[in-house]
């Protein structure tokens, strides 16, 4: 393996590992929406919670603290939706590869207010409860282990096979662009000697006429 074909497989290596599981805190103002996206490959699994932070720990949460959560697709596709809610969970196999996005609503209160937000959104082999196998199996721990590298491994090579694939496609349109750039320019070389001509022959007809020619 070369140094660059090494090079791309410690950071794939290195995405599939962060990017499996993401895990943040944000805060959303009244009558404002924040979204988020996570590219994901078809077929894979996915799964998220998210619940909104108590800000009188110990007491009910206000009611003005609640949120509506939509999850789609870049096609448009809707996979979960939530209407004045505190906390909930999602959890789907994408049928499409492209970019998802989680957007959360808060609604117009007055006055305005600031909600935090907790969210967790896990991917691939990070989206396995690993827990529940383990008992369902009764496997011990260093099987569970092996497993779950299996699992890495596996979701590495499909990473790099689409990595690989993405590749191709942004190299037949960089083809498909250049061809097209070619044939433009070749038009327009052609529409600018056709114009010059015509000027040519409009300024030579016109001498003639005045016979300064």
């Amino acid at each position: 393996m070369d140094a660059p074909a090494g090079y791309l497989v410690i950071l794939t290596i290195l995405g599939v590992l962060a990017s499996a599981s993401e895990s943040l805190r944000f805060d959303i103002q009244s009558s404002h929406t924040k979204c988020i996206a996570e590219d994901i490959k078809s077929n894979s699994m996915t799964v998220g919670k998210y619940s909104v932070v108590n800000p009188n720990e110990g007491q009910a949460l206000p009611d003005s603290h609640k949120l509506t959560v939509r999850v789609t697709s870049s096609y448009g596709n809707s996979y979960h939706t939530a209407d004045h809610v505190e906390s909930g969970q999602f959890a789907f196999t994408a049928a499409e590869a492209g970019d998802y996005m989680a957007c959360f609503y808060a609604a117009d209160h007055n006055p305005a207010i600031t909600l935090t937000v907790d969210f967790e959104w896990r991917t691939g082999v990070a989206a396995k409860d690993w827990s529940s196998i383990a008992k369902k199996g009764s496997v011990e721990a260093m099987e569970l282990e092996v497993k779950k590298l299996y699992d890495t491994t596996i979701a590495i090579q499909d990473e790099i096979l689409y990595l690989r694939q993405r590749e191709q496609e942004m190299q037949e349109l960089n083809r498909s662009t250049n061809s097209t750039m070619g044939w433009l320019g070749i038009f327009s070389l052609l529409m600018s000697l056709s114009v010059a001509g015509f000027q040519f022959w409009h300024l030579k007809t016109f001498f003639e006429k005045k016979k300064i020619i």
